[in-house]
């Protein structure tokens, strides 16, 4: 039975309507106020989207591929330490690599975390790593061709770590 993805998106979507005004996504969208003390942000950025379509996008993947995650693992927290804590730690590992390359932008959205559920995938089922290092290369540079500007890297280190979690968990 799978419960712990449909209560993330639950989340996600309940965030979403509770902090669309600029306050609210700089408190707890990733930005440099994490130097300054706003320690939260690895974990609330993960629930936090730019639009509306930004917001559906993530959550159609994360029913897809959290869904398939949960039910081939068959242990909820598990799941949900993969999804949160490799979700963090695709946070803080973006926020210094902003910091050590000058960007300064504000990143919002669930693609890191659910990059990590992408990397854990390629790693298991050699069947799917093909498509999904396409996947993940399309998702992370495809929007910039068009003038959209993502966090490319937070998806490609997210990636990586949920290939690092399929080792150790």
């Amino acid at each position: 039975m799978v419960i712990i993805t449909p209560l993330l998106i639950a989340i996600n979507i309940i965030v979403f309507f509770l902090t669309q005004d600029p306050v609210s996504h700089m408190k707890y969208g990733l930005n440099a106020y994490f130097f300054q003390g706003a320690w939260w942000q690895p974990f609330t950025t993960m629930f936090m989207h730019a639009s509306l379509s930004h917001l559906a996008m993530n959550m159609v993947v994360l029913f897809q591929f959290g869904y398939l995650l949960e039910k081939e693992l068959n242990a909820h927290l598990k799941y949900l330490f993969i999804y949160l804590v490799g979700g963090v730690v695709t946070s803080l590992l973006t926020i210094y690599f902003m910091k050590f390359f000058g960007l300064d932008h504000n990143v919002v959205g669930a693609s890191g975390a659910i990059s990590v559920l992408f990397g854990w995938f390629a790693l298991k089922d050699p069947h799917l790593r093909g498509g999904l290092v396409v996947s993940i290369v399309i998702i992370s540079f495809i929007p910039l061709l068009m003038g959209v500007p993502i966090a490319w890297y937070a998806h490609l280190i997210g990636f990586g770590l949920g290939w690092l979690l399929g080792y150790l968990v």
